[in-house]
């Protein structure tokens, strides 16, 4: 879902060893009301939980976040149709962005639209990952209708929350506070939702360190709610020491993307180890770097990491699309680099789908 560098296997490794060295940044003047949940509490949650194994997902027919969730195009008809895919091959947690706007335009119809999706996963056995704040693809946004997919390009309309806003207009925090507490207060306890992931990919988009702040403040207002759920923020480049350390250390259940091979991501692996922590990787699957279904899937059932891919239908954001080669006629690309099915509900790839199928120890009618 981003522009990144790839892993490379020095360069997986020290993340881990700057965030080990590093302690927790979090201001002493600002001390959160509630620590983070001890190893044995994460785990013990963990253990509840089972192999966690799904999607990222957007129903094909929105564009970003904000078709998504606004009341003239929330669209539970084709939410419930694609979760149903999802259950029928053994799928049973999705990872879910939400946008602060669709909250700030419409605050109670926004939250009921979260728990009738939340209706729709659990009577197909699907939890929910949650995403607050996100720094991938368009910086600016408006509410309303928003744009058409430009052909072949990859999350074309996608846009980030709060983006630019947060430098433009600083006092927009106090609103970000608002939302987030908000939320969390209203489904702190609900048992449809897996955890809460509140921050992707933070420092992305060249944004780097300026991303601290909000980051450091997002896990501060988790923990004045204290929800029933865990808290945690994915790491997902070598590069960002500070984020990555904060990430680490402040995360009750470590999270991490990973885009490339086997061998890479087995490194990857084998460093947030030393946590002691739950793993789940919230992102990979990308066919044109050698992150594949069929290769990275047994890897995380064996060792009993969460594994949610990118994308689960084809719509328009695009993601059949790589990151960085678009295909400006429109025309469906050989490889595609996301996503399970097409609209139809028929399988891109019948020997992924197998494996899937095995995997999930599943087959409800296909």
């Amino acid at each position: 879902m981003k522009l990144r560098k790839l892993f490379s296997l020095t360069a997986v490794a020290s993340i881990m060893l700057i965030a080990l060295s590093c302690g927790s940044k979090a201001k002493k003047a600002e001390p959160a009301p509630v620590e983070k949940w001890s190893i044995e509490k994460a785990n013990d949650w963990y253990r509840i939980q089972g192999w966690l194994r799904g999607s990222n997902f957007i129903p094909s027919t929105a564009i970003n976040q904000l078709e998504m969730w606004q009341a003239e195009t929330f669209d539970p008809e084709t939410i419930a149709r694609e979760l149903r895919w999802a259950d029928e091959i053994g799928l049973n947690c999705m990872r879910v962005y939400l946008h602060h706007l669709a909250w700030e335009t419409d605050r109670e119809g926004f939250k009921k639209r979260m728990g009738e999706y939340l209706g729709i996963a659990e009577k197909n056995g699907i939890k929910t990952i949650f995403v607050f704040f996100d720094d991938c693809w368009n910086p600016t946004y408006q509410a309303g209708k928003q744009p058409e997919p430009k052909p072949g390009i990859h999350n074309s309309g996608w846009v980030r929350d709060p983006g630019e806003l947060l430098y433009s207009n600083p006092k927009i925090i106090s609103l970000l506070e608002e939302y987030v507490k908000d939320i969390l207060t209203t489904f702190r306890d609900d048992s449809r939702i897996a955890l809460w992931d509140l921050y992707n990919e933070p420092g992305n988009s060249g944004y780097g360190n300026r991303s601290l702040p909000l980051l450091e403040k997002v896990f501060l207002w988790g923990r004045e709610v204290n929800p029933s759920q865990p808290l945690s923020s994915g790491v997902w480049r070598y590069d960002l020491k500070d984020l990555n350390a904060f990430q680490l250390n402040n995360s009750d259940v470590i999270t991490y993307h990973n885009y490339v091979d086997p061998e890479k991501h087995q490194v990857m692996i084998d460093s947030l180890r030393k946590y002691n922590r739950p793993l789940i990787c919230t992102e990979y699957m990308a066919r044109k770097h050698n992150s594949l279904f069929t290769n990275i899937m047994p890897i995380l059932k064996e060792q009993n990491i969460g594994a949610i891919n990118w994308g689960l239908v084809s719509g328009k954001t695009n993601t059949i699309y790589a990151w960085d080669t678009p295909i400006h006629d429109g025309s469906e690309p050989e490889l595609w680099f996301h996503d399970i099915f097409r609209k139809d509900g028929t399988p891109y790839r019948g020997d992924e789908l197998q494996m899937i199928l095995n995997l999930t120890g599943t087959n409800k009618g296909l």
